[in-house]
């Protein structure tokens, strides 16, 4: 017997890792977050599994469900959005299961930040723009960021910026980067990547929320920002270039 924590990926059934959908295949128990996990996801299931949506469970809750298997000798898995390492709260069930001597383990996921950016079909690093990718969130009731952590003096290091949970606090987050960062600077919101109902909107920081309805945009919305999404060519990673040599390839001519 064992619990395996699951990143269920963005939303789309199919966007689970294989080893994931294996482990979801073998579970006699299926713990889920409803709120933010795709019912599609339990095609992946066994017909007779029990199915338990965490959305109105507590830790404690969850807890005596990982007890019961372990007396029946059933697997468990618990299945969280994105990967179970990003905002995942599994901290505390991993201790649990330490206390109470169940084995685990966690299988990643497909986080949402790059189900976003494989939405706008933009990478968020780019040669001598930006190598520095920085994942946040912003502040929310369940858990506080810390003294030093402010949008603003992330925004600082002018690295791309993925923001988590930013959709309720929307308007308060560009005000809180626009303290550091130029209204020019490429800005996106993608609400629910790879759902069915999908849909995102780029600008720039300044004109991001020009037309939008923000009570559209208050549930699983990732903000996207950086000069890393400019239309822009810019320049060109040197890695497929014919002059570059590594110790795969040589290069095809001397550069000049």
């Amino acid at each position: 017997m064992k619990v395996t924590f699951i990143g269920a990926g963005p939303g789309a059934a199919d966007l689970i890792t294989l080893r994931g959908a294996r482990a979801l295949a073998e579970a006699n128990i299926v713990l889920y977050a409803g709120s933010l996990v795709s019912r599609d996801m339990l095609v992946h299931c066994q017909p007779d599994a029990e199915i338990h949506d965490t959305a109105s469970m507590n830790l404690e809750e969850q807890v005596a469900q990982y007890e019961r298997a372990s007396s029946l000798g059933w697997n468990v898995a618990r299945l969280h959005s994105g990967d179970p390492a990003i905002y995942g709260a599994i901290s505390e069930q991993m201790r649990a299961l330490e206390t109470l001597g169940i084995p685990y383990e966690v299988v990643p996921g497909v986080s949402s930040f790059t189900a976003a950016a494989a939405v706008l079909k933009t990478s968020l690093t780019r040669p001598e723009v930006s190598q520095t990718i920085i994942i946040t969130r912003a502040e929310g009731r369940a858990s506080a960021v810390p003294e030093g952590e402010s949008l603003a003096s992330l925004a600082a290091h002018g690295a791309t910026m993925a923001i988590f949970l930013s959709g309720a606090g929307l308007t308060k987050a560009i005000d809180e980067l626009l303290c550091e960062l130029p209204a020019t600077t490429p800005a996106a919101v993608v609400c629910k990547a790879s759902w069915p109902q999908e849909k995102h909107h780029t600008a720039t920081l300044g004109t991001l929320l020009d037309g939008l309805t923000a009570d559209e945009w208050r549930l699983s919305t990732m903000l996207l920002v950086g000069q890393a999404l400019a239309s822009e060519p810019g320049a060109v990673s040197r890695l497929y270039s014919p002059e570059y040599s590594h110790r795969f390839r040589k290069a095809a001519r001397d550069p000049q």
